[in-house]
This record gives structure tokens, C-alpha cells and sequence, in this order.
């Protein structure tokens, strides 16, 4: 049987490295894990936020280099993803 692992534990290894957040509503979040809580609130180095327009296209805004997400807003982390762009590409 596979060892069990609880998600602060998931979260805890990505530490240092790539993550893709999905936030509530559309937008999503890629960038470098630096620290967490107990309430998912996360700290993140060279960020970048995807969100769509008015008209439904992606637009892609740097965000600064040090951010602070809070995790009622956190939907799904991707350890590793690399966001939206890369899995579009992929998928075409």
C-alpha cells in the first residue's frame, strides 16, 4: 500500500520550487512557492497572474516580486505547473 501523505505536507515539498494556483472566479496564479500557513495563505516570488479581459482573451500581468495570496481565494495547487500557457500548448 502507498504511503499516506496529508496536503500541508504536498505543499511543504513544493517549497523553493514552480506552482500554479487557480484562484475563485478565473484568474490563476503562477509562480515560485516561498511559504505558506496552516490557512493555505502563500507567499510567492516572480508571480504571474492570468486573468481574462472583458472579451475573453488571457491577458498576462508580471506581478511584483514578492506577493501574498490568501488562501480563501486558493481553489487548486498545481506543485510544478507551469500555468495556462504551457498546457494550452500542449494540448493543441
Amino acid at each position: 500500500m502507498a504511503s499516506k501523505i496529508l496536503p500541508l505536507e504536498l505543499i511543504d515539498k513544493a517549497i523553493g520550487s514552480k506552482i500554479w494556483i487557480l484562484m475563485r472566479g478565473q484568474t490563476e496564479i503562477v509562480g515560485t512557492l516561498r511559504g505558506f500557513d496552516d490557512y493555505v495563505n502563500l507567499v510567492l516570488d516572480d508571480a504571474v497572474e492570468y486573468s481574462p479581459d472583458a472579451h475573453g482573451e488571457v491577458v498576462k500581468t508580471e506581478l511584483e516580486s514578492e506577493i501574498l495570496l490568501n488562501g480563501n481565494h486558493v481553489t487548486v495547487l498545481i506543485p510544478g505547473g507551469e500555468g495556462p500557457e504551457n498546457s494550452l500548448a500542449s494540448s493543441a
